[in-house]
This record gives C-alpha cells, sequence and structure tokens, in this order.
C-alpha cells in the first residue's frame, strides 16, 4: 500500500514494507536538478552518510554484513569511490534502504534514513517533509479509529437483533437474572464456536494476559462475519432449530464468508 505526500510541487510516495514507512527517495531527490541517481550516490558516499546507515542497520538489523560495512566505510571518500544504493544492499545485506526496479520503481529508505537524506537536501525542505508526514499519520489515525468504530458499531446493531430473538424465543417468563444472562453467555458461545472454534472462557484461559475479549481482538473480516451470524441465527431462532443445528449451520455459514472475505480487497485495506 503506497500514499503520496505533496511537498513543495513534488510528489513524494510513502510505502509499506513489513509494516514500516519507507519514503521514496527518488522522489525526493527531485528537490535537486540533478538525477536522483546521482543525487542518492552522492549522499551516500559521504562518510557521515555511511556511518549513519552502518549505525542504523546495526541497531535493526540482525543480519547486518558488518564486515562489509567497515569495508566501505574505509573506501568512501576516496577519488572515484561512489556508493550506490543497489551496491550498498547487495554487499551489507542492509534493510533501511529498498530498491525497486523498473518505471514505476526507485529507492525508499525507512522513515529514519529518509529524514536524514532531507537534512542533506535542505533543512528547511526536511522540516516540510516531517510536517506532512506527521499530518499524513494523524490522518491515517484517524480513518483507522473511523473504521474500527464503525466495525464495532455494525457488531453492537446486529448483537441488538440477536438478544431480540433471543428475549422472544429462548428465555421462557419469569426467569432470575442469572438464568438470562447463562442463555445470553451459552448463545454468544455459539457464535464463538462457530466462528473462532474456542468459547469466550476458553479464549480467557489460552490469553490470561490480554485485557479485553475475543472479539477486541478480531480482524475486520472476522468482525463482519460475526455480525452475519448473529443476523443468521436469530433467523434459526425463530424458526425454532436447535442449538446443536445452528452451531452446525451457523459454523457452515462462516467458512464460507470468511473465504469470501479475506478475499476482498476493500477488507483488505481496512483490516492494514
Amino acid at each position: 500500500m503506497t500514499t503520496k505526500i505533496l511537498l513543495n510541487n513534488l510528489k513524494i510516495e510513502v510505502a509499506k514494507y513489513d509494516n514500516e514507512d519507507y519514503i521514496s527517495l527518488t522522489d525526493m531527490s527531485k528537490f535537486k536538478d540533478y538525477k536522483s541517481g546521482i543525487v542518492i550516490a552522492n549522499w551516500l558516499s559521504t562518510k557521515y552518510t555511511i556511518q549513519f546507515m552502518g549505525a542504523w542497520e546495526k541497531l535493526y538489523n540482525k543480519n547486518f554484513n558488518v564486515i562489509e560495512f567497515h569495508n566501505i566505510k574505509n573506501e568512501v571518500g576516496t577519488n572515484g569511490f561512489i556508493v550506490s544504493s543497489s551496491m550498498w544492499i547487495g554487499k551489507t545485506n542492509a534493510i533501511g534502504i529498498k530498491s525497486k526496479p523498473g518505471r514505476y520503481g526507485g529507492t525508499f529508505a525507512h522513515k529514519d534514513i529518509a529524514f536524514e537524506f532531507a537534512t542533506w537536501l535542505s533543512p528547511e525542505f526536511k522540516l516540510y517533509l516531517i510536517k506532512e508526514f506527521q499530518r499524513l499519520k494523524e490522518e491515517e489515525s484517524r480513518k483507522l479509529a473511523l473504521g474500527w468504530n464503525m466495525k464495532r458499531m455494525l457488531t453492537k446493531i446486529n448483537y441488538k437483533i440477536h438478544t431480540d430473538a433471543i428475549k422472544e424465543n429462548l428465555i421462557p417468563l419469569k426467569l432470575s437474572s442469572e438464568a438470562i444472562n447463562a442463555v445470553y453467555a451459552s448463545e454468544a458461545d455459539v457464535l464463538n464456536k462457530a466462528l473462532f472454534g474456542i468459547t469466550a472462557q476458553e479464549w480467557r484461559t489460552a490469553n490470561p494476559k490480554l485485557d479485553g475479549n475475543i472479539r477486541d481482538y478480531s480482524d475486520v473480516s472476522q468482525l463482519v462475519c460475526l455480525a452475519n451470524l448473529e443476523s443468521f441465527n436469530a433467523d434459526f431462532i425463530r424458526h425454532g432449530l436447535a442449538q446443536p443445528e445452528r452451531l452446525s449451520k451457523l459454523n457452515e455459514i462462516a467458512i464460507i464468508q470468511m473465504r469470501s472475505l479475506l478475499s476482498n480487497s476493500t477488507l483488505k485495506t481496512l483490516n492494514n
């Protein structure tokens, strides 16, 4: 998934690699009036940049080739020695920089490294980049919060339909509140077993250190499926189906719906 930052009339791409933000150095280098490859190579070929890159890789990359790093560091600054992004990646197994070949490719760097590149381009450029990047992350957070709230609201709406069906069909008159709660818990676990394969108590036993319940740790696809199962179960209850039969039918529906939901591109976007 990629997004764009607009900065000084430059469209700068931000991509996700291993759930981390990487910013396009190729786009950023257009701030200078030279070919992007030359700009990036000139930056990489300074001793300070190589020292910074090596320090970053040592901190975050357990497979970093330290021997090759020291070889490059010793050569940097000598006449004619140029460090390209592909050479740096190939020799040191670096992960802080990514190189994508092709027309729509380019060189991307982890945000920590991209901000250092921006400093080298222009301190003012770096300040504007950080400001726009923060705005982008705030916008993503708002969208994520809105999407999660909408998902939880959808579940709550369907849960009301579900509990109304239980009241009308499964709970006899004059039951104690304890007995009613037991029926609700039993029916909630019908849905849990159908979708997750375990009851709420089984999940808590398996996850003693986690707060909340199994549904709080569900992804978008599971919450959508759960909301649908609640509607189906409400209908099955109204038609007088026994709990074991309903559980079997709901499990079949859950399997079919999850296969479909997991391939849905819109839900994949919300999950990310």
